[in-house]
């Protein structure tokens, strides 16, 4: 059976190796990207389990790009929106809202753990 993929928005490369092997171990496909731009570009051609998405980044930062996700998948794929949890440094109160108002399904802070890595995922695809 094939691995599920799952995209990592993250323009850091120490992040980007850290997060990519904690979704290897989780047993996905890690697909990275390093701007949020980048993550509106690779949702429009694939589908992907899941969608971590750095929050502050060059280019088009993640909030916009998860606005600009959420609106293309209303016109395109409606029946198959893409779980997006935002990874940030910041895990102040008014981060969170933020992040769930411009669309974002959860939220996780920097450093994470495999296990928070592994719970967020579970929270938000409960069958798998």
């Amino acid at each position: 059976m094939e691995k599920k993929k799952v995209l990592l928005a993250e323009d850091n490369p120490v992040n980007q190796k850290v997060a990519s092997l904690i979704i290897k171990k989780l047993n996905y496909d890690p697909v990275i990207v390093d701007s949020g731009l980048k993550a509106l570009e690779a949702v429009k051609r694939n589908k992907y389990h899941a969608v971590f998405m750095d929050v502050q980044m060059p280019e088009m930062d993640g909030l916009q790009a998860t606005r600009s996700i959420r609106t293309w998948e209303a016109q395109h794929r409606p029946e198959y929106p893409v779980v997006i949890i935002a990874i940030t440094a910041s895990a102040l109160e008014g981060d969170r809202e933020a992040c769930l108002s411009a669309g974002m399904d959860d939220f996780i802070a920097k450093p994470f753990t495999v296990e928070e890595m592994r719970e967020v995922l579970e929270k938000n695809h409960p069958h798998g």
